[in-house]
């Protein structure tokens, strides 16, 4: 068995890559988090994203939940379809823009989710218990001030007239 990469950073690395490489750590603490979590549910974790933020935002255009999200219309589309067959979601169509279909959770859903979000809180509260309030929101601060950052460099290179660089 492999031991798990050091965390420290080596000295040589630029402080960015090193940044990066905790980010990824981050990351895949939060899938492993959510992959047990939608396990104790019985649930695919994908299928527990999407009716967390429904549960936020409330009813939403599969566009918008695919935008919020982050990722390809055709997979949030796949994920509602699964919801839908389950009696979680429902989809309608807009009365006023028959292109746009609008997601909503069902009561099963609404329920499916709270017991969701009591499982985040819970793993929440122990995983955090020895961090001060004080510690909490400077690191929310950082992490939100990380996200902003890095998708306003993703929405920048998205533009059209930044196109060009990609093609």
């Amino acid at each position: 068995m492999t031991s798990p990469p050091s965390r420290a950073p080596s000295g040589t690395e630029a402080p960015a890559v090193t940044l990066i490489s905790a980010l990824q750590s981050l990351s895949r603490a939060q899938r492993e988090a959510a992959a047990r979590i939608a396990h104790e549910l019985d649930w695919p974790r994908a299928g527990v994203a999407v009716l967390h933020l429904l549960a936020k935002c409330g009813p939403t255009s599969l566009t918008d939940l695919a935008a919020h999200l982050r990722v390809d219309l055709s997979v949030a589309s796949r994920q509602v379809s699964t919801l839908a067959d389950a009696g979680y979601v429902v989809r309608t169509v807009d009365t006023e823009d028959r292109r746009v279909r609008t997601v909503e959770l069902t009561d099963a859903g609404r329920a499916l989710a709270a017991e969701a979000s009591q499982q985040y809180t819970n793993l929440i509260d122990r995983a955090f218990a020895a961090w001060s309030p004080e510690d909490l929101a400077e690191a929310t601060r950082t992490l939100h001030r990380l996200v902003d950052t890095i998708s306003a460099d993703t929405a920048h290179r998205r533009s059209p007239q930044n196109q060009q660089e990609f093609a």
